[in-house]
């Protein structure tokens, strides 16, 4: 692996992108991977890197500017090399003191199409030194005979390794309408139904398990009715994430706009008190706006903004966020 750029700031977030193959095509084969904190909790309370898993991704969510540009799945090694990387810029001994050191699967790539994901979380506790290991998956839950076999061997992992709350399982729903969920995530996928049976199966919150995650980053003209959640989701196994749409150009391209203003509490409020009365504990996730000026955040992606003829307002500031970039 070579990393060939970074952008960011060590105080916040950095994101590397880095070629994994010899090629003869400059851009094949690049990766980006991320490592941020979470202001004003401190680096050695909680650091959080977000790795790829795919070369691109096959899904072209129309919010991700990762997907689209698909050049095949990573391997295992590949996959554990970007945490390599990251933990030795910082912990040259491998010995990580970080109390709660996370591990996202959740930069380039639907995880479960990668059975190199279930390779790579077997092989974490033993590869690093690090007591407050704590990994994460988020997925759209595409629906095929190889998805079926990574969700019975995600299980079946974190089962094994990832006990007492050291597992967060995320499923990205976005809106509670099946055709606008079809023409944001364009895969077949899992109904809620099927969701919610695995979900049952996965989360046992009273033996420390944490509660699955159903994700939403609200969308003008895509509803979310909480009554519509709750028919399907039992609030003691799943919880509700809010987010801010990012500002991606493939979301800038394809006119969406986010429901949820950052800045401004009247547009998120009535949909935490939504979930709230049907039981949900909900968590309204703003992170820190300099980071989409950075392309740190989910969905950004700097290899695309880069060939982009424009970038959305108040993201992708790549000029000043340059740490360094050679051959890109």
């Amino acid at each position: 692996m070579n990393v060939i750029a970074e952008y960011g700031q060590e105080d916040l977030a950095k994101v590397y992108v880095a070629k994994m193959r010899e090629s003869r095509t400059p851009d094949r084969f690049l990766v980006e991977f991320v490592e941020s904190v979470q202001p004003p909790i401190p680096q050695e309370k909680k650091w959080v890197l977000i790795v790829s898993s795919m070369f691109g991704c096959p899904i072209k969510c129309r919010m991700c500017d990762a997907g689209g540009d698909f050049g095949g799945k990573l391997s295992a090694d590949e996959i554990i090399s970007q945490v390599q990387y990251m933990v030795r810029r910082r912990y040259p001994d491998g010995k990580i003191p970080v109390s709660k050191f996370k591990i996202q699967f959740a930069r380039m790539g639907e995880p479960s199409l990668n059975p190199a994901v279930l390779d790579a979380m077997g092989r974490l506790p033993r590869e690093f030194d690090a007591p407050g290991l704590n990994v994460s998956i988020s997925t759209v839950a595409p629906r095929n005979a190889a998805t079926k076999a990574f969700f019975d061997g995600l299980l079946a992992i974190k089962d094994r390794l990832y006990t007492d709350g050291r597992f967060q399982l995320q499923f990205s729903i976005h809106t509670t309408d099946t055709a606008g969920r079809d023409d944001l995530v364009p895969v077949k996928k899992w109904s809620f139904a099927e969701i919610s049976e695995y979900g049952e199966r996965f989360a046992h919150p009273e033996t420390g398990d944490k509660k699955v995650t159903l994700n939403f980053a609200p969308i003008e003209g895509y509803p979310v009715d909480a009554a519509v959640i709750r028919e399907h989701f039992d609030p003691q196994k799943f919880l509700i994430k809010l987010t801010p749409l990012n500002p991606t150009v493939r979301s800038s391209e394809e006119t969406l706009t986010s429901a949820i203003n950052p800045g401004d509490s009247s547009t998120s409020d009535p949909l935490v008190e939504a979930f709230r009365d049907q039981g949900y504990d909900v968590v309204l996730s703003i992170g820190e706006l300099e980071e989409n000026r950075i392309g740190s955040n989910c969905g950004q992606f700097i290899q695309r903004a880069l060939r982009a003829q424009g970038r959305p307002e108040r993201s992708y500031e790549l000029e000043r966020y340059v740490v360094r970039q050679n051959d890109m």
